[in-house]
């Protein structure tokens, strides 16, 4: 960790963009100790209330994958998906189960770790961690000051403490990627300044890449590193260079790395679910809502699939204002020479993820997990550069040093406040937030249904069902494995839980059976189904996601039943 706010070199130039501020030392003692505070405070918004939601579709999927684990050892289970994730979520679920049988749980059942927190704990364990690794990576391109705010912006942005509190991989891959860019710059630093050998951080970078990729097979992020790299090696002058034989050690640790942490990768059934799904075989529905109209949802769609301005639409409701504001900000800075070096991996990283992700056809909100620090990091970049501005300005007119500095850093403090303030009025829903360019709270859950309600009503759904359904009664749904798994969990296994998308099955209901509309859960496939009921009969029980409405649920009678079976039947 350096000590120096000042002095970072990259590899040939230094940044002079913040150099009128003067060579100033950060404590290093309190450097580790905001570090520490930014931490707990991004593991405390992450954790509480962290099983307040249910399980998603998805989720649903991984505990399934940690069940079988448990049951034969190591399968195929969820094989489209790499290995290190589901291990760690099986190591949580295994530890909450222990806690959960002490005596101290038992005599407090306050104490209890639910499935859905001890699910999502790992990954908001490495979702707070990440804001030190964010640090880590910017304070050595930019600066102990930088690396601080853009560290503090990722602990208290709703978004990124949305993404951390579902257990899917991008949090992972985003921890790893990022642990793999801290050794590789620092390899940088090393090899450049000629002092100690950079060889054990290229093979530390290796392992972290290892790792990374069983996180999530997207190899094409390793481009934003390599790139980074290769732009130097025209230079002469330049030291860091790793040569043929160090290369190929490289992939070597990075392929052990990799299996060490996937060893499933080796089992045929693996491969075939790795197959099926990159035949777009697993896509369990036929399109996406977003704000307000359906779009068709596949990767291979290209730009005939969700619109080519998804995240760009993402980036300008779901940050706070202020984070808009000074990314637009940050992001011309990054094309000016006196940044530094540093400004080329974020340059790289902004490119090979919006131009794919962009054109892309099939979109959700939680792939931004990998974009989202880079933003906040050009956001720290814009934010800094506008205290600096504030505070020479402030210098000129008052001649007063130490006015300057508290301008500069009233700006800084008042820009974080709006990110955490929005934090803390959206919590635990998180994925709600909008911001007043998006219509706040009365357009929350409107832009991306889907990624934003992500099923967290379904338990409630089927715990209502659950008391008032007679025995055997049909309950048709987008989730039906998830609404069995919660019904059977209220010891209603009598329950019969079907697809709503299973016209045929569609036609067997009658009076006293239910239908769950949940938003979120509108397709092309529904459309018809959920009309015949929607406006022609009031729903028995209305659910809300905090203050907004989120399912709807239906019991049909002998006249919703007749026009429900006639859709069916269309």
């Amino acid at each position: 960790m350096s000590a120096s706010a000042e002095t970072i070199t990259t590899a040939r130039l230094t940044p002079e963009l913040f150099f009128e501020r003067g060579v100033r030392s950060t404590s290093r003692t309190l450097t580790i100790v905001a570090l520490a505070l930014i931490v707990l405070v991004g593991f405390a918004f992450r954790v509480a209330q962290l099983g307040a939601e249910g399980l998603s579709e998805d989720e649903l999927n991984k505990l399934h994958a940690v069940e079988d684990y448990r049951a034969h050892g190591l399968t195929a289970a969820n094989g489209e998906h790499p290995m290190l994730m589901k291990a760690l979520l099986t190591g949580s679920i295994v530890a909450a189960e222990g806690w959960n049988q002490t005596s101290l749980a038992g005599a407090h059942p306050s104490l209890q770790v639910s499935t859905e927190t001890a699910l999502r704990l790992p990954g908001a364990l490495f979702g707070a961690l990440t804001s030190l690794l964010i640090f880590l990576v910017v304070s050595e391109l930019f600066g102990t000051e930088i690396g601080l705010i853009a560290a503090v912006l990722w602990a208290i942005d709703p978004t990124g403490i949305s993404f951390n509190r579902i257990a899917k991989e991008d949090t992972f891959l985003l921890f790893f990627f990022l642990l793999a860019n801290v050794f590789w710059v620092r390899g940088q630093r090393v090899a450049e300044s000629g002092e100690g050998k950079p060889e054990p951080y290229y093979w530390a970078t290796a392992a972290a890449f290892g790792a990374m990729m069983a996180s999530k097979y997207l190899p094409h992020f390793l481009a934003i590193s390599v790139s980074y790299y290769y732009i130097f090696q025209g230079i002469p002058a330049t030291r860091w260079r790793m040569g043929k034989r160090k290369w190929l050690i490289f992939f070597g640790i990075m392929g052990a790395a990799f299996l060490l942490c996937n060893p499933t990768i080796l089992l045929p059934g693996t491969w075939h679910e790795m197959r099926v799904f990159a035949g777009e075989k697993r896509i369990g529905h036929d399109s996406y809502e977003f704000m307000g109209t359906l779009y068709r949802n596949q990767m291979t769609l290209w730009l005939k699939g969700s619109p080519w301005y998804f995240y760009y639409v993402f980036m300008g409701v779901k940050l706070a204002l202020p984070v808009v504001l000074a990314f637009i900000i940050g992001l011309p800075l990054l094309f000016r020479k006196k940044l530094g070096d540093g400004r080329f991996l974020l340059l790289f990283w902004l490119f090979y993820w919006f131009v794919p992700f962009t054109v892309l056809g099939g979109k959700f909100t939680r792939y931004f997990t990998m974009a989202l620090p880079v933003v906040l990091i050009t956001a720290a970049i814009g934010l800094h550069f506008v205290a600096q501005a504030v505070s020479r300005f402030i210098a000129q007119k008052f001649e007063q040093p130490s006015v300057a500095n508290f301008a500069r850093a009233c700006v800084i403090l008042l820009a974080l406040t709006f990110p955490v303030v929005a934090a803390a009025s959206v919590m635990p829903h998180y994925r709600l937030y909008t911001n007043v360019l998006g219509g706040g709270w009365e357009k929350a859950g409107s832009y991306f249904p889907h990624d934003e309600f992500y099923d967290a009503s379904a338990r409630q759904a089927a715990s209502e069902i659950a008391t008032r359904a007679r025995l055997g009664a049909r309950v048709a749904s987008e989730t039906p494995g998830l609404i069995d798994y919660y019904a059977r969990l209220a010891g209603r296994s009598d329950l019969v839980s079907l697809s709503l998308t299973d016209h045929e099955a569609m036609r067997q209901f009658t009076a006293g059976d239910f239908v769950i509309i949940a938003r979120g859960r509108r397709y092309f496939s529904n459309e018809e189904l959920t009309a015949s009921l929607q406006g022609k009969s009031e729903p028995a029980i209305n659910l809300t996601l905090g203050r907004v409405p989120s399912v709807a649920i239906y019991r049909l009678d002998e006249t919703s039943a007749r026009s429900f079976v006639e859709a069916a039947a269309r």
